[in-house]
């Protein structure tokens, strides 16, 4: 077996690991969503703007997307448990310091820190939950598991942010993560055993650099383009940074000899369209949460507690759905429950899109149903196609890569849709008119995609000369480096 699992059958409880992995993979995805239902409550206190919404949810989502990468490789060269345990620290931290900001740019300030800490303790978790697995199929159900409960976390949070910013305000939403972060530590720190891979690459500091740059650059021109004009100087100069980052950014990880980002991943078919299609998971999900709450509160008139309540189709469908999907990906292949997820979710965003002011909940609630259970659907097989995809050495890299596609378009949803209500109140639209027009667009991407994952969701042949296994070309058969093929069937 490989070196980064030599201490791996040594952890006397694999059971309390997964615990311990799932919680912290769970606070950081409900972090994801628990502001989206606080934001009217922000709005008011801090006096802000959609402007400012956007931003206290992208602060927090950008720096995630952003050094996903470099923890993958952290966890993967230092110790999966170190980087773990450090990331749980500064994001317990982080969540004190949201809470007891005094104005918008503290409270940004915190939720970059939050983000940091996202971005050690995400990939980490997940590189020691491969490294505890080594057996293919158990591997599949753990990580089913883990992508399962944590996607709940990502449901849950509007539910859990309407009632505690209901009962004691919006800083509530980030003291909850405090004991969670005590805990993790506590339970860690006696429970966890050390990994690492010893042929990891050394930090790629020029790419993460001009990654950090590039996504940044995009976002600010997203965000602020609504606000200060999109032909306004600073924005096109941050769109055109954006491109000439992006394109160096491909440059350097070319020629590097230990990139941050091997392209040579992307030989395979199965790796490339499963982190395309976590994109739009990530956009379509995260994007159309962003303006859940604020429906409900702004259109239809709901209190933040009843909005948050108002979400729970969702968080339902997800919880039900979400255990079974890797089950369903190891039956059936991971091309047919990715595409028949993202049909569903696609159809539930277009319905959303039909909605007004007077649509009663009762011809509400079924749409919300029908998202998550879509959603649901497509994250445990699209992160188990991805760790799949490659080398078990390269597990740390590869759920980075796979988290920081997830956050991208996280990103760009909320920066995106929001740009797209905000462009149709410019034009005289209301705001209802406005998140109709977000809901059609990401009802609209997620089907193209479902098509686009129905179409090309298999495994190719290895390129000519690859150092990479040979692995089968039949989407539903699993592969390892050293093992021979196993039927998921």
């Amino acid at each position: 077996m490989a070196a980064s699992h030599a201490t791996a059958g040594s952890c006397p409880n694999r059971a309390v690991l997964l615990a311990v992995t799932c919680l912290g993979q769970f606070m950081v995805l409900l972090d994801n969503t628990v502001v989206g239902a606080a934001l009217p409550d922000m709005q008011h206190r801090l006096h802000t703007q959609l402007t400012g919404l956007q931003w206290i949810v992208d602060a927090y989502v950008l720096l995630v997307a952003m050094l996903l990468l470099s923890g993958g490789v952290f966890a993967d060269r230092f110790g999966r448990k170190r980087v773990y345990l450090t990331g749980v620290a500064v994001f317990t931290v982080a969540s004190l310091v949201c809470s007891l900001a005094p104005s918008l740019g503290w409270l940004i300030a915190g939720r970059v820190l939050q983000g940091i800490g996202a971005a050690a303790l995400s990939p980490a978790s997940l590189a020691l939950l491969v490294a505890a697995y080594p057996v293919p199929q158990e591997r599949i159900k753990a990580i089913g598991l883990w992508a399962g409960f944590s996607g709940i976390g990502l449901a849950a949070g509007p539910v859990a942010g309407g009632v505690l910013t209901d009962a004691f305000g919006w800083p509530a939403i980030f003291l909850v993560n405090l004991p969670i972060g005590v805990i993790l530590l506590l339970a860690g720190l006696r429970t966890l055993e050390e990994t690492r891979n010893p042929s990891a690459p050394a930090i790629d500091v020029p790419g993460t650099v001009l990654s950090v740059l590039a996504v940044g650059a995009l976002t600010y021109g997203l965000i602020e383009g609504g606000a200060r004009g999109w032909t306004s100087p600073v924005i096109l100069s941050g769109f055109t940074a954006a491109v000439i980052l992006l394109a160096a950014f491909v440059a350097v990880e070319t020629r590097r000899s230990a990139p941050m980002l091997p392209l040579r991943l992307f030989r395979q078919r199965l790796f490339t369209v499963s982190n395309t299609a976590m994109v739009v998971v990530g956009f379509a999900l995260m994007g159309s949460s962003f303006f859940f709450s604020q429906f409900f509160v702004y259109v239809q008139g709901s209190s933040i507690l009843r909005a948050g309540l108002q979400t729970l189709p969702v968080s339902l469908a997800m919880v039900i759905v979400s255990p079974y999907a890797g089950r369903l990906a190891a039956r059936y292949g991971f091309r047919i429950v990715v595409t028949t997820g993202l049909a569903l979710a696609g159809l539930g965003l277009l319905a959303l899109g039909l909605v007004h002011a007077d649509t009663g909940y009762g011809n509400v609630w079924w749409r919300l149903g029908v998202v998550g259970t879509g959603f649901a659907l497509t994250m445990s097989p699209l992160t188990g196609a991805a760790i799949q995809a490659v080398d078990p050495q390269e597990g740390g890299l590869a759920s980075g890569i796979s988290s920081t596609t997830r956050q991208i378009g996280a990103v760009l949803g909320v920066a995106l849709l929001g740009a797209v209500v905000r462009i149709r109140q410019s034009g005289g639209a209301s705001f209802e008119t406005g998140l109709n027009s977000a809901f059609l667009a990401a009802g609209i991407v997620t089907l193209a995609t479902a098509v686009f994952t129905g179409l090309w969701l298999t495994r190719s042949k290895p390129t000519e000369g690859s150092t990479a296994p040979q692995r089968s070309t039949d989407p539903d058969v699993v592969t390892t480096s050293n093992e021979a093929p196993v039927n998921s069937h």
